[in-house]
This record gives C-alpha cells, sequence and structure tokens, in this order.
C-alpha cells in the first residue's frame, strides 16, 4: 500500500514563505513524476507545479518566479518552497505522484491527503 504524506500548511501574512513538503512510503518500485496542486473553496483543483525524476519542471503562470518545486529521490519526497504569498494562494494544497507500486506492478496516481495553506491580508 502507497501513501503521501504532506506537511508545511499554515497562516502566514501576504508577502510570507512557507515550505510543503510530501513523502511518499508503502509499497514503492519507483516515482516518476511527481507535482503539488491546490484547490480554493468552490473552485476546482489546479496545477500549481511538477517535476520529473530527472528534475524537470512546469509551473502555473501564477506562481512562476515565486513558488519553487523540488525532490529528494532517495527520500521519496518532494518540497514546494513558497515565497511572497499573495491571499489568493489560500487553499487546500495537495501532493501527487505517479508511483510503481511493487504488489500491484502498476502504474498509479497517488494523491495526499492535502495541507491548508492561509494567507492573510
Amino acid at each position: 500500500q502507497v501513501q503521501l504524506v504532506e506537511s508545511g500548511g499554515d497562516v502566514v501574512q501576504a508577502g510570507g514563505s512557507l515550505r510543503l513538503s510530501c513523502a511518499a512510503s508503502g509499497s514503492i518500485l519507483s516515482i516518476n513524476a511527481m507535482g503539488w496542486y491546490r484547490q480554493a473553496p468552490e473552485k476546482q483543483r489546479e496545477l500549481v507545479a511538477t517535476i520529473t525524476r530527472g528534475g524537470s519542471t512546469n509551473y502555473a503562470d501564477s506562481v512562476k518566479g515565486r513558488f519553487t518545486i523540488s525532490r529528494d529521490n532517495a527520500k521519496n519526497t518532494v518540497y514546494l518552497q513558497m515565497n511572497n504569498l499573495k491571499p489568493e494562494d489560500t487553499a487546500v494544497y495537495y501532493c501527487n505522484a505517479n508511483i510503481l507500486d511493487i504488489v500491484l506492478t502498476i502504474w498509479r496516481n497517488y494523491w495526499g491527503q492535502g495541507t491548508q495553506v492561509t494567507v492573510s491580508s
């Protein structure tokens, strides 16, 4: 069984910074792409940033220049450094990973439970 556990969400003032972490554990043989998504109240879930196993990154236009995604393959962990936060960044942030499960021997997308980020003005 595979689990993704996020941490680092908090309440912060506009202009502040936060660092989110997401650790994958369980019956993992390999991890391909990892990423962060977010969902604000009454809005659809949207992509924030993704990173391949080799380190290639992709960002939503709204966070370019402010957020940085990184990963530690040895720890099966992905990070999201968020700087110059704005009230519109307020959302539940979800971790996503494309994982080859040892038991199922198939690639599947897994989601974390989400972590709340609130930016006050």
